[in-house]
């Protein structure tokens, strides 16, 4: 059955659950509540300033700001009136930011003072015409205004809005950029829509869910799970500012009866390791764990299910071109290991070099067609051409898949490493060294070598109570050898303080290629 999409926009979206929860609240953010009525007048005061301060359809209105309830407002204000929304990776400095609003045109910001060292400058190296600053702004002129004056002077702002329709374009997310600048992918409002009613139906989420939100807003994955998709059920979320402290998100998931929880591995792997208090594991009314940004380890996931034992924890698939979710693991059956089966109305194929597709439990690379799929990149027809092609998404990723249809991510296919002609899948051996008791992450890269072509070269992370004179890289390299064929055995580890990671946590094995050219 195909989906059908009741809400040609988010504004439509917003006005229909304002008009039958009026009095429901959406938001939790510290100490207070806010209604969906509440919320859609801020909206309709935001909008109406920009509007009177000329964003017209089209338009880029580019957040870079932290989890706060201006975020979400901002979000849609700026689709009400048919302007594009660019949320921006709050962790980059100047130069990075300067790149991303010039590749997008940004006309208006969103920032916060919390940036005001990398943000402040870049009126005069971009098209921003006006700062709109969440907390206090560094200057009030016509050029920097507050948020909150901006909702009083316009509370009484008259009706408005752009109508976009499902094809237009909503959203654009920044690609972290693996390899040279990142990339805009130009998200379509069927684009999102399509993950919010697919994923709730594979989370089976209802009015009553209370999702928590204390992952970057800016992540394609934060925004559509855990922003849009509680609007689209009329639940609510709970907003959480900081990752940290970490007490604070169990603190607040306990208080506020949170339902849904969405994390990264490294969240989950600190849930394992604290000590929660019993009421916490007596008292949380979490039905569902969602981790998605990168692959949970089998150790991991076996100790997580071992002291969670009231909820489904669901590893998920995704990637910013995908608005971003591929697959989920659904709540009747969850294969360990496996990301599920692809969501509704989204196609998964697993292919060899000619884009043919392999037989089932054979490795090769996952492609996905769907309205999920991005409209492309921005300003970069070629690498659109380059990966989508005749419709199918190239989504980089190694992969095979079972007679159910589960999906099972073997590694990237940059990070694929031949040894003298044999395949050697980095995350295997990273599978295997978070067994180890001592090590808290890691990481394998393939490094040219004269002899073999390339060879893996492992960079650790080690627990913080380990003895450094008895956890020695040949410890760890003998280690291995008890559970790996001698050609998987890294020929170097490094251990290091910390793994160069992503917002998300996603190690970031560019930067450790980077690390091991210069060391």
């Amino acid at each position: 059955m195909s989906l059908t999409y009741p809400y040609q926009n988010f504004y439509d979206m917003l006005d229909a659950a304002s008009t039958s929860s009026p009095n429901k609240t959406v938001i939790f953010v510290d100490d207070r509540k806010v209604t969906y009525k509440a919320f859609l007048q801020k909206v309709d005061a935001f909008a109406r300033f920009l509007e009177i301060t000329g964003v017209n359809v089209g338009d880029r209105v580019a957040l870079i700001a932290p989890n706060s309830e201006e975020f979400v407002i901002s979000v849609y204000a700026a689709t009400k009136i048919g302007a594009v929304v660019v949320p921006v990776n709050n962790m980059l400095k100047a130069s990075e930011y300067e790149f991303i609003l010039n590749d997008c045109e940004a006309k208006i910001l969103v920032t916060s003072m919390q940036y005001r060292k990398e943000v402040e400058g870049l009126r005069a190296c971009t098209k921003v015409e006006k700062m709109i600053w969440v907390d206090e702004a560094p200057q009030i002129d016509n050029h920097n205004i507050v948020f909150d004056e901006v909702l009083e002077t316009h509370r009484h702002g008259e009706e408005s809005r752009g109508l976009c329709k499902l094809d237009d374009m909503a959203i654009i997310f920044y690609t972290s950029g693996t390899t040279g600048y990142p990339k805009g992918a130009m998200m379509s409002y069927r684009n999102i829509f399509n993950n919010m009613i697919a994923g709730s139906e594979r989370f089976n989420v209802t009015h009553k869910d209370r999702f928590i939100v204390y992952l970057p807003m800016f992540h394609a994955f934060t925004f559509t799970v855990m922003l849009m998709i509680p609007f689209y059920n009329k639940s609510s979320f709970v907003i959480i500012p900081k990752l940290l402290p970490f007490s604070n998100i169990i603190k607040q998931t306990l208080l506020k009866r949170v339902t849904v929880f969405l994390g990264v591995p490294d969240v989950y792997n600190a849930l394992i390791k604290a000590k929660l208090p019993w009421y916490f594991m007596w008292f949380n009314k979490i039905r569902v764990f969602i981790s998605g940004a990168s692959a949970l380890s089998e150790d991991t996931l076996i100790k997580f299910n071992t002291k969670f034992k009231r909820a489904n924890m669901l590893e998920g698939y995704g990637l910013s071109e995908c608005a971003p979710v591929v697959s989920v693991n659904p709540m009747e059956v969850q294969k360990p290991m496996s990301i599920g089966p692809a969501l509704r109305e989204c196609e998964v194929k697993i292919v060899d070099d000619e884009m043919v597709e392999v037989p089932l439990g054979q490795i090769g690379e996952l492609i996905v067609r769907g309205d999920n799929v991005m409209m492309g990149y921005l300003n970069r027809p070629e690498s659109t051409e380059e990966t989508i092609i005749n419709g199918w998404l190239s989504t980089g990723d190694l992969g095979k898949m079972d007679s159910d249809g589960y999906i099972y991510i073997v590694d990237r296919i940059k990070d694929l490493i031949i040894s003298k002609g044999i395949n050697i899948y980095p995350r295997q051996i990273e599978e295997e060294l978070m067994k180890f008791s001592y090590i808290k992450q890691g990481a394998v890269i393939g490094i040219a070598d004269p002899n073999s072509g390339e060879v893996p070269v492992a960079y650790v992370e080690l627990e913080d109570d380990v003895d450094r004179e008895v956890v020695t890289p040949n410890q760890i390299k003998k280690d291995l050898k008890g559970v790996l064929a001698n050609f998987k055995v890294p020929k170097n580890i490094v251990i290091v303080e910390e793994l160069p990671k992503t917002a998300t946590g996603k190690v970031l094995k560019r930067k450790i290629k980077e690390m091991h050219l210069d060391s």
